[in-house]
């Protein structure tokens, strides 16, 4: 098992930035991917992005390519979701999420929330 902690989250002003950081408790644990999600009210949960532990590759929603940027500190056992010029319709709860094999993430995070004020 291994458990991911969310933080960075908070409200912020349109146009602001935020950086999000996922920890993992298990530096050793085997994983495939590791990635962010977020569920807006009212909404389903939809992907964000996405790295490939074993070559760093990232992948992003197409809508948030070059304002979000998914990067790690393998010292640090950290992923972070750095988020630039944010609006009002980033506004959700993020999750991080680990994928220890290449069909499914099967490990999530408690969530942070962003909130994104006009």
């Amino acid at each position: 098992q291994v458990q991911l902690v969310e933080s960075g989250g908070g409200l912020v002003q349109a146009g602001g930035s935020l950086r999000l950081s996922c920890a993992a408790s298990d530096r050793t644990f085997g994983r495939y991917f590791m990635g962010w999600f977020r569920q807006a009210p009212g909404k389903e949960r939809e992907f964000v992005a996405q790295l490939t532990w074993s070559t760093g590759s990232t992948y992003y929603r197409d809508s948030l390519k070059g304002r979000f940027t998914i990067s790690r500190d393998n010292a640090k056992n950290t992923v972070y979701l750095q988020m630039n010029n944010l609006t009002r319709e980033d506004t959700a709860v993020y999750f991080c999420a680990l994928a220890s094999r290449a069909a499914k993430y099967d490990y999530w995070g408690q969530g942070t929330q962003v909130t994104v004020s006009s």
